[in-house]
């Protein structure tokens, strides 16, 4: 299922010529993404919501991840509503971002995490004018002991019939889903690309910890190392796969690894993938960082 942008191009012409490329011999406009962990407190701060649109406004973000639990109303739903109605109104899309490190599994976990899901739904049927847009999961079963090293993809089979799960819920309803995926998923065989990428339509690739903020190399050399390995990625990802239905990727990068120089990371990626068919924008990671604040992190 392809991803439908409807944003304009128009809106980033003045705020985003930094940060974005005209998608060459495409129609549609490349997702500059956020994540914002521990939503319910970053919007119960004074002007919270106001806050976070102004910062997406002036760093060219068009897609937020919010996450909607947290504190002991999970949607927060007066609060939540506001936020979606103040960024719509700036073309800017808001995913409910779901978490966990065992929705991999069969049973309680997963159902867990499904019940989060027809939260969201639920959520969008009360309030249908300023509803989520999507899901955004970020399922983390690499974490769990078990599951740590090198080619260890034991997991992989039960994460995607998680990504199905949460499909088969969240489309009906008019919701997109993206999921954050790690890079050792991308150095899997043939069958298990075509497993993971034909289950959703959308993917981030985290392409941690290439360089750091304190490594001794130049920033020139940082963009050419992430230009040379986001492009190794997205071939890895997609050898010897073709269809209509196979995934789209972001590529996400954080704070941590790149300290002031990230907004020139995040136009490299653009600069070096545009054309590419499969590349579909970035993300950053994460409001919470450019906030400063331990607790909201």
């Amino acid at each position: 299922m392809a991803r439908q942008i409807s944003f304009p191009a128009l809106c980033f012409g003045v705020l985003c010529g930094v940060f974005s490329l005209p998608a060459s011999g495409r129609d549609e406009v490349l997702i500059h993404g956020l994540w914002v962990w521990k939503g319910p407190a970053v919007l119960e701060a004074a002007s919270g919501a106001e806050r976070l649109r102004d910062f997406c406004q002036t760093q060219g973000i068009n897609e937020v991840y919010i996450s909607v639990s947290g504190s002991g109303d999970p949607l927060g739903e007066n609060r939540f509503s506001h936020l979606i109605k103040l960024l719509h109104r700036s073309d800017i899309r808001v995913d409910a971002l779901l978490s966990s490190v065992d929705a991999d599994e069969p049973g309680k976990h997963r159902e867990k995490l499904l019940d989060h899901v027809r939260g969201i739904v639920q959520f969008n049927q009360k309030h249908p004018q300023d509803r989520f847009d999507g899901i955004h999961l970020d399922i983390e079963p690499q974490q769990r002991p078990e599951n740590k090293g090198p080619g260890n993809l034991r997991f992989l089979p039960g994460l995607v019939e998680a990504y199905r799960a949460v499909r088969a819920l969240a489309e009906p309803a008019h919701l997109t889903v993206n999921a954050d995926i790690q890079n050792k998923l991308l150095k899997s065989g043939l069958d298990d690309r075509r497993m993971l990428l034909s289950s959703l339509p959308l993917f981030t690739l985290m392409l941690y910890e290439l360089s750091s903020p304190n490594d001794g190399e130049d920033i020139e050399k940082k963009k050419e190392k992430l230009r040379a390995t986001s492009q190794k990625f997205l071939d890895m990802a997609y050898e010897g796969l073709r269809g209509p239905n196979l995934a789209k990727m972001l590529i996400g990068l954080r704070t941590w690894d790149y300290g002031e120089h990230l907004p020139e990371m995040l136009k490299t990626l653009d600069e070096a993938n545009h054309t590419n068919p499969h590349y579909q924008g970035w993300a950053r990671h994460s409001y919470n960082d450019y906030l400063g604040k331990a607790e909201l992190r």
